[in-house]
């Protein structure tokens, strides 16, 4: 073994043992690459986890529950909390190439109060009643923002902002997403190259899936047969089973019970190991 290699040892032991000790793995870690592969049931699943990946909203909840913004840089309000005003973030483009406008968001916020621009980066909300809770509200996939308030269906014509285009899409059976170059979250979210999401109708079939390793994460409420199986992770856990995971796949450190495919996030917040 040359110096140079039990230096590459040394060095690798050395990390590793020094995030032993704080309680973290290799595989906390986000790392980018690889295509992450989901199997979930006939239900609205492959709909929620294809709407994280293509498209924004103005604020997201994050795996530990607080509030952040994602289109919105910032929000505002009155003292009733009726009126609101939200910064929009610069420099967003659709997937077709076109800039993220304000009328884009008006055209959603329309659907919760009177909305109109202020400016080219600014919009405005007025409440018929008071709603200190709109920020919260707005981080629901109900309110994707989408181009000229254009549908977000059928999936292989979805047009958003997010972290992935749509490369193929069959709606209620699969969807194929790739990552957006030069995305405003680099860094930060996105870190599969590419997503796919496949409609297993049967839970025993998804669990054989996840396997024999065809796929990387299960939808498994019922928990499939793969209850005491070794080397996989369970979400929330084994006795209340809702995913299956192999254990090659990286998640965010919390993510809140109830939210078992995590908002729909799944996409941009999870990564391979």
């Amino acid at each position: 073994m040359t110096r140079i290699d039990r230096r590459a040892l040394f060095a690798s032991g050395a990390a590793a043992a020094l995030l032993a000790a704080t309680g973290k793995s290799l595989a906390d870690t986000p790392k980018a690459g690889g295509a992450l592969r989901l199997a979930v049931p006939r239900d609205d699943s492959l709909e929620l986890v294809a709407r994280g990946a293509v498209f924004d909203t103005l604020t997201e909840i994050a795996p530990d529950g607080t509030l952040r913004g994602e289109l919105a840089t910032g929000w505002h309000t009155d003292a009733e909390a009726r009126v609101w005003r939200f910064d929009l973030r610069k420099g967003v483009t659709f997937h077709d190439g076109a800039p993220l406008e304000a009328a884009d968001v008006v055209a959603v916020l329309s659907e919760v109060g009177q909305a109109e621009a202020l400016a080219a980066d600014s919009v405005r909300l007025e409440l018929a009643e008071a709603n200190p809770g709109v920020p919260f509200l707005l981080a629901d996939n109900r309110f994707v923002i989408t181009r000229g308030g254009q549908g977000v269906t059928p999936l292989n014509k979805a047009n958003g902002t997010g972290c992935y285009r749509v490369e193929r899409a069959d709606d209620d059976r699969h969807f194929l997403g790739r990552k957006v170059s030069g995305h405003y979250k680099d860094g930060s979210a996105g870190w599969a190259e590419t997503i796919e999401i496949i409609v297993i109708p049967d839970a025993r079939v998804r669990a054989e899936a996840l396997r024999d390793g065809y796929v990387d994460v299960a939808a498994l409420p019922a928990g499939g047969g793969l209850k005491n199986q070794r080397g996989l992770r369970y979400f929330p856990s084994e006795s209340d089973m809702a995913l299956a995971v192999a254990p090659h796949v990286g998640m965010p450190r919390q993510i809140a019970t109830g939210r078992a495919l995590d908002d729909g996030r799944i996409a941009e917040r999870w990564w391979l190991a």
